[in-house]
């Protein structure tokens, strides 16, 4: 499997973006509200296999002190090959003198803790849906 990485939105396909966020069961938006959020985000990762993009991930961040992590997704037949861990390390490591939060899916938390990430005892949300939130474990 040969995968090739790139940071630009310039020709990102959008639409499979919002697919890939469905596939893997997180939020999703219409296309153009995805290329709005990576193009104003600090750090964006892409993942090609081929000319097909796999995964993703992006950061956004003061660029000085603070950053968090979102949309990071692997399409499922390529989770569980390093895709995930290696777009969680290249944004790191262009963040690598920030503080970064992220807020995992439920049931996905062991995978940040094998990157150096802790579960924050402090940690607050206020989600548009609260309810739906709440009901799929995000919030107590």
């Amino acid at each position: 499997m040969e995968l090739s990485f790139s940071t630009s939105c310039s020709t990102m396909d959008w639409h499979r973006v919002a697919e890939i966020l469905k596939t893997v069961g997180m939020s999703y938006h219409a296309p153009e509200i995805h290329q709005k959020a990576f193009e104003a985000s600090h750090t964006t990762i892409f993942v090609h296999s081929g000319e097909m993009l796999i995964g993703f991930g992006r950061a956004i961040s003061d660029g000085q002190y603070q950053a968090a992590i979102y949309d990071c997704a692997v399409l499922p037949e390529y989770q569980g090959r390093g895709v995930g861990s290696e777009i969680i390390r290249r944004v790191v490591e262009q963040l690598a003198h920030c503080n970064i939060i992220l807020y995992a899916a439920p049931g996905r938390e062991g995978f940040y803790r094998q990157h150096g990430f802790a579960r924050m005892k402090t940690g607050m949300a206020l989600f548009l849906d609260m309810d739906s939130k709440r009901q799929h474990g995000f919030v107590e």
